[in-house]
């Protein structure tokens, strides 16, 4: 039985441009039981989408129909999927280089130097010292004794932030003990520990090593000698910890970002409680085929969905990345200039997640914390993305560019200005060890109103190659402006970063 309308001007156009006709619409037969079934309820017989050309005999779908739609739908969640899993993907891939240096809770590596290009992790920085820890809890609370003055973080395994460690943590950069707690744990809690309840078994522990008037080595003495992983269960007698210097190290933390994603996305939703996650992001998970306490298993069909969405996803977070439509995403009008958005819950207001914010971090960067965001006056750091040139234009290895650092930096400690590869987001690869300018840098050139020019390019300008950052002729790269020890002229805005400007 076909459905009657009700026929009007707009009523018949409509049914018209989606291939319908006001006269298969008016032809149903009159019955006692009639109702006017207003516009928008019904479908017509057959609609032209993106996806194609759908059919239906009087609302319901044929056969192909179903499984264009299906395909459709399962590509469409498998890409919200992707973008959702960016968090804990990131851990992951950082879980699977660590791991390759030694086995959790037990190996504590540490750039006793500081970090070079050869090794890949998101956008890390080249001017502190990092120790990162593989934390696994699945056999119970875990004491772990931390050094004096470090500035570090707990995440948990969906990259979410958990606490501070060391200056702004609770130890106020005197160091201790700290007792990570596993989900779900209910027994006693011994007196003397910093307490810390982690949603998820597995976690990130990092911190950066602080130098003493510049030099770095009383820090990693006072690492080797104070930091400490043990079970509660051992704490009587701790086991021996395997100290690993990784500096200059050629191994990579980086996920990829083609098929074995899914994979890796896998093992964390398989090792983590329900619990620790929301619904509706498990949800996209589970209409995937990765579900807690269910094997991972795609069809053929659902392998080429799968890895059609990993590319699609991949090339949607680079965009979100390198192009944002987002206008709260600058830093001043007009300005080229990043910014994290939504705060380290990437929220677009309380209880509303800052989707394309939050991929965008996922995607470039490592290491949630109040910290790298909040406003804190000569502590902490704060950040300035830079992804284009002053036009907008891609930043062109092979050409030359200048960042004018104006006099009085608002940085309590120091700035520094690091380069990225577009692909990996680690640090750009090129003759240089380190691809940065800081101004704690010796022989740095230093203008007569104290501002600074840094150069980037194929080749340093003449007597210029204290304050030049090597790019490669063919590769673009993206760049990372950062103060440590913001004050409060980078937070009213009163001093403004210039723009990257190419040199003609």
């Amino acid at each position: 039985m076909k459905i009657r309308y009700t026929v009007s001007v707009w009523t018949a156009t409509l049914i018209l441009m989606m291939g319908a006709t006001a006269a298969q619409a008016q032809s149903a037969p009159k019955v006692n039981m009639t109702t006017d079934i207003p516009p928008g309820i019904a479908i017509p017989d057959k609609v032209e989408t993106r996806i194609g050309t759908l059919k239906f005999f009087d609302g319901f779908p044929d056969k192909e129909t179903v499984a264009k739609v299906y395909d459709n739908l399962d590509f469409q969640r498998a890409v919200q999927a992707y973008l959702l899993a960016l968090a804990p993907v990131n851990m992951a891939g950082l879980r699977e280089g660590l791991l390759g240096v030694g086995p959790a809770n037990v190996t504590i590596p540490t750039f006793e130097a500081n970090m070079n290009s050869r090794s890949i992790f998101l956008t890390a920085n080249a001017t502190t010292p990092y120790t990162w820890i593989w934390i696994n809890l699945h056999d119970g609370p875990l004491v772990v004794e931390v050094p004096p003055m470090t500035l570090g973080m707990i995440d948990d395994f969906w990259f979410r932030y958990v606490t501070d460690i060391g200056i702004v943590g609770p130890d106020k950069g005197k160091g201790g003990k700290y007792m990570l707690l596993p989900p779900g744990y209910k027994g006693e809690v011994p007196d003397g520990y910093m307490v810390v309840r982690v949603p998820t078994f597995e976690s990130i522990l990092v911190w950066r090593n602080m130098p003493v008037k510049g030099d770095i080595k009383p820090a990693i003495e006072s690492l080797h000698k104070n930091t400490r992983i043990y079970p509660l269960s051992q704490a009587a007698k701790p086991p021996a910890n395997t100290f690993v210097n990784v500096s200059n190290r050629d191994f990579s933390t980086v996920a990829p970002a083609d098929y074995p994603f899914w994979e890796l996305l896998n093992y964390v939703v398989q090792n983590e409680p329900v619990e620790s996650l929301d619904p509706v992001t498990l949800g996209f998970f589970a209409s995937i085929g990765i579900e807690k306490g269910k094997p991972f298993a795609p069809d053929d069909r659902m392998k080429r969905i799968l890895t059609e969405a990993a590319a699609v996803g991949d090339a949607t977070a680079r965009t979100l990345t390198y192009q944002s439509r987002i206008r709260e995403a600058f830093y001043y009008p007009n300005s080229t200039w990043r910014q994290w958005l939504g705060g380290y819950k990437f929220e677009k207001q309380p209880g509303v997640a800052y989707l394309d914010a939050a991929a965008f971090f996922y995607f470039y960067a490592t290491g949630v914390t109040p910290a790298m965001e909040a406003k804190m006056v000569g502590q902490g750091s704060q950040y300035a993305v830079g992804i284009v040139d002053s036009q907008g234009n891609p930043l062109d290895g092979g050409k030359t560019y200048r960042l004018h650092v104006l006099p009085n930096a608002p940085a309590k400690d120091f700035w520094s200005a690091i380069v990225y590869d577009n692909q990996t987001r680690s640090m750009l690869q090129t003759d240089q060890d380190f691809p940065q300018v800081s101004s704690l840098d010796k022989g740095l050139v230093v203008n007569k109103d104290g501002s600074v020019d840094v150069y980037f390019g194929p080749k340093a300008p003449s007597g210029m190659e204290h304050n030049w950052i090597q790019t490669i002729p063919g590769k673009g790269w993206n760049m990372l402006f950062r103060l440590y020890g913001p004050l409060e002229p980078w937070f009213d805005k009163s001093w403004q970063l210039s723009e990257i400007e190419l040199v003609k």
